[in-house]
């Protein structure tokens, strides 16, 4: 985990005081919430036009991020709807100006619940708010504040807006102390949701007000919220939000940050090896070069999103798929989750057949998260390479598309296994492929099959804590993908690869070309 602190704490700093302390303290990044007098983040003099790329140099010269701005719109409001959005949009930009992945808004106004607010109003603002976010490539936070504290509703607000740029920002403390929940609740409503998180401590006075204390002197049970966190391997930020700006009695920032700071240093995330920077000194990448890396694929995946939230994984351009790597991480823990629904198993196979399109590489990914080997299948394959490739690499589940050029798959799947027509959809039971049991297209609808979109849905019958149960079984030197070979001088055989060698081959790749994060690649073939 990484941690920073909101700039509530510290209403009567100076710019360079905030990030000298960020940095003496060692902290990763600062929340911002206004600066000295003022509370608009983009009317905060250090991010004015004249300032803006100083700020940006000093920041990165100290390694500090700024991971959330934390702007004041409350959309409870249907009157201040317009300045809402305009004041959202502002905060959007700066936030793309700055590499800032993520903006706070407020669905309620206040920390405890006040009075009833119409979720399908909220709902339809935060819809409206989408594409603002896609045009700028930030995500939207709705806080678990007021009525939202009850985070089952939240959740289910959210999965309303069904867009990955609208997303949960955390406050430990209202969930806990408002409506009651237990760490183990709040995560299990929210799961992947919580994309930022913010804490606090506090006690109840006998009439009933909430008195704020320094870390580990309340009763907010932080070490069992962490611990909650750890069982969907949340690897985010934990913000000290310690609201002197607002409560002017309590103690100053130079008591708070440095506790907290001791207090988190043994849940913070400690990398051996620094970013590195490319030859060009445009870009960045996670590790050093020549050096073996002994990670598996969703240890990969992690790093890359922890320090890379805002780059982009995948932009096609014929298709509706664009994702952040965070968001690329998000679709396949929901296919990994779905594949467990389905039966699939740590070591159980998993072939793909298809050109080259998403469900691809979330199929691949996916896999490599609960263990499963993903069966790659050529797609120039005909019936009776498929019959041979199936039956050979017992495979259990199959994602296909309809087919390539004059190839149908969708025949060829019917004809192998006609016991598609009369069975439901991961209930086949098929003579010629007695492994096979579940089949996924991402076309059009065929008979004992389900759509992606279908499977997609699977997940919600699987809490995300089971796939991390199960990835944390998963050895570098299990196998994660097996590939056949042409079959030029006899019949094709299975190579099996591991997660060491597939990393390590493309790392070194990925070494060679001086790969960054100042690149794009572009892959046409199928």
């Amino acid at each position: 985990m990484k941690i920073s602190f909101s700039t509530l704490a510290c209403p009567d700093f100076e710019w360079s005081d905030i990030y000298s302390m960020a940095k003496d303290f060692r902290f990763d990044g600062i929340e911002i919430r206004g600066i000295g007098r003022e509370t608009s983040a983009p009317k905060a003099a250090p991010f004015s036009e004249a300032r803006l790329a100083d700020t940006i140099a000093k920041l990165r010269s100290l390694r500090l991020e700024i991971p959330c701005l934390t702007s004041g719109a409350c959309i409870k409001f249907p009157e201040k709807a317009e300045a809402n959005r305009a004041e959202i949009i502002e905060y959007a930009k700066l936030a793309q100006k700055l590499g800032t992945p993520y903006v706070r808004i407020l669905a309620d106004l206040n920390p405890m619940p006040a009075d009833d607010i119409d979720d399908d109003m909220i709902a339809e603002t935060l819809r409206s708010l989408v594409p603002v976010a896609e045009e700028y490539n930030v995500t939207f936070l709705v806080e678990t504040n007021g009525v939202y504290s009850d985070t089952a509703r939240l959740a289910k607000l959210l999965d309303s807006v069904k867009s990955r740029k609208v997303a949960a920002l955390w406050d430990m403390h209202h969930p806990y102390r408002f409506a009651g929940e237990s760490p183990e609740t709040t995560v299990a409503n929210l799961g992947e949701y919580i994309k930022f998180i913010q804490v606090k401590d506090s006690v109840l006075r006998e009439d009933g007000s909430v008195e704020y204390r320094l870390l580990g002197e309340g009763d907010i049970p932080v070490k069992d919220m962490i611990e909650a966190l750890d069982t969907i391997n949340y690897n985010g930020y934990i913000s000290l939000e310690w609201v002197k700006r607002w409560a002017p009695e309590l103690s100053d920032a130079g008591i708070v940050i440095p506790r907290f700071a001791n207090y988190m240093e043994s849940y913070r995330t400690r990398h051996k090896h620094s970013l590195q920077t490319n030859l060009r000194g445009d870009g960045q990448y996670p590790w050093p070069k020549e050096r073996i890396l002994n990670y598996t694929f969703p240890d990969i995946l992690d790093r890359v999103c922890e320090e890379f939230p805002n780059q982009y994984a995948f932009r096609y351009t014929e298709l509706d798929y664009t994702r952040t790597y965070p968001e690329f991480r998000d679709d396949v823990d929901t296919f990994a989750r779905a594949l467990l629904a389905m039966g699939v198993k740590k070591g159980d196979h998993v072939a793909i057949w298809a050109t080259n399109v998403p469900q691809w590489y979330i199929t691949f990914w996916a896999t490599t998260k609960i263990g499963a080997v993903l069966v790659t299948v050529n797609s120039e394959y005909r019936i009776h390479e498929a019959e041979y490739l199936f039956r050979q690499s017992d495979t259990m589940t199959l994602v296909m598309i309809d087919g390539i050029k004059n190839i149908s798959y969708t025949d060829i799947i019917r004809e192998l296994c006609p016991e598609l027509e009369s069975c439901a959809p991961g209930e086949l039971r098929s003579e010629k492929l007695p492994y096979l049991r579940n089949i996924i297209t991402c076309g059009t609808r065929q008979p004992g099959c389900y759509t992606w979109e279908e499977a997609m849905d699977l997940s919600k019958n699987v809490p995300y804590s089971e796939v991390e149960k199960v990835r944390r079984t998963i050895d570098i030197h299990d196998v994660a993908n097996m590939q056949y070979t042409s079959g030029t001088t006899g019949f094709p055989k299975g190579v099996m690869l591991t997660h060491y060698n597939v990393v390590n081959n493309g790392k070194a790749i990925g070494d060679c070309m001086d790969l960054s994060t100042a690149d794009r690649m572009m892959i046409q073939v199928p």
